[in-house]
């Protein structure tokens, strides 16, 4: 088997803002398994101000391996090479998965399936059941998210994700009270995601003031990388905290160390940002050791990775709404495997891209 690497520019239908600054476009990566019987690929879609590898020129990672005939044991190996390319060896792993369903499918059949994305044999994965998603409201000006926060709820959603964080506080504060005036805790549940954008010394005021809208949980009030201050957030705060960059270059072996310590209600898993898709399930199991919850979120990737993450994730019986409603952001994507209909993302009979 041989590996490649093609980019794609993914330009936003509208800039994606957060606290953080917006995207306007962004590139991704189609890292491709090329067997003598079938071509499988995974996406790499970096973010260049959250990811390890943001900046890192994937063609030269790859360039030794490329010309070389691999058997899946020397791809397996280098999902250990790679871990320092937390995003590169996520379509790595996504691709090998995919590739292991392909070979499994020759050795018993003598014939490949007709759904070279599809590693996962489920309901959801033949499209028989789907799975519940919130719906997210981007970053804008106030009158704007309060429009997208309706739409979504007409739409079917009850469960509302609304980036926080970079405007007026008191103009946040406003936004939510509307939309809880209008919508009680029992039909809509409010996520809120602050994406670092609170100062730690006016983070649990702000949280305190927050909590008067019954809300179910809120993402990194702080950022990343402040442990004590997080813990003690986490130890005070009225509204659930979920830990969501704090998660991004945190080897396996600390995992156990930084759950103890910081100790939130909730941990949110981006494959793309973590590595893929078996270092999530070391999440998974090390939270649940200390009693935390988890949800997953896609990180603005194509529709291949969106839909390669949803196949994870229907794997597992799952409790909470995904943040997998990422797939229409862009002018042009790649081939649709995923549909989003009311509250509810399905999957789709996949067709591979072409070169």
């Amino acid at each position: 088997m041989f590996i490649t690497l093609e980019k794609h520019d993914l330009k936003f239908i509208k800039p994606a803002k957060t606290s953080r600054g917006e995207y306007i476009e962004k590139p991704t990566y189609l890292l491709w398994i090329t067997h003598e019987n079938f071509k499988v690929c995974g996406e790499a879609s970096p973010l260049s101000d959250l990811s390890i590898d943001g900046k890192v020129n994937f063609f030269e990672v790859l360039s030794p391996f490329e010309q070389k005939n691999l058997e899946l044991s020397d791809l397996e190996n280098l999902l250990e090479e790679w871990k320092m390319y937390p995003t590169l060896r996520f379509a790595l792993f996504a691709a090998i998965e995919k590739a292991k369903t392909q070979l499994h499918q020759l050795k018993s059949n003598n014939t490949t399936t007709n759904q070279p994305n599809k590693f996962v044999d489920n309901a959801f994965t033949r499209s028989q059941a789907g799975l519940k998603i919130n719906g997210l409201v981007w970053m804008n000006d106030i009158d704007s998210m309060y429009e997208e926060a309706i739409t979504k709820i007409n739409a079917g959603f009850s469960c509302i994700k609304i980036k926080v964080g970079a405007l007026d506080f008191d103009s946040e504060c406003r936004l939510i009270e509307k939309i809880r005036n209008e919508y009680n805790p029992f039909k809509i549940e409010l996520r809120l995601d602050a994406n670092g954008g609170f100062k730690p010394d006016e983070a649990l005021l702000q949280i305190k003031e927050l909590s008067r809208f019954d809300i179910h949980s809120l993402e990194q009030p702080i950022q990343a990388k402040q442990p004590e201050m997080m813990s003690e957030i986490c130890a005070k705060s009225t509204i659930d905290i979920a830990l969501d960059e704090e998660l991004i270059g945190v080897f396996e072996s600390h995992i156990p160390q930084l759950l103890k310590q910081i100790s939130p209600k909730y941990i949110i898993l981006k494959p793309t940002l973590l590595g893929g898709f078996d270092i999530c399930d070391t999440w998974i199991c090390q939270a649940e050791k200390y009693n935390i919850r988890w949800w997953s979120t896609s990180a603005l990737e194509g529709n291949i990775g969106l839909a390669d993450i949803a196949q994870w994730v229907s794997k597992y019986k799952l409790s909470m709404p995904q943040g997998l409603g990422t797939g229409s952001l862009f002018v042009k994507n790649f081939e649709q495997s995923t549909i989003v209909r009311g509250e509810n993302i399905f999957y789709l009979s996949p067709k591979i891209p072409t070169n």
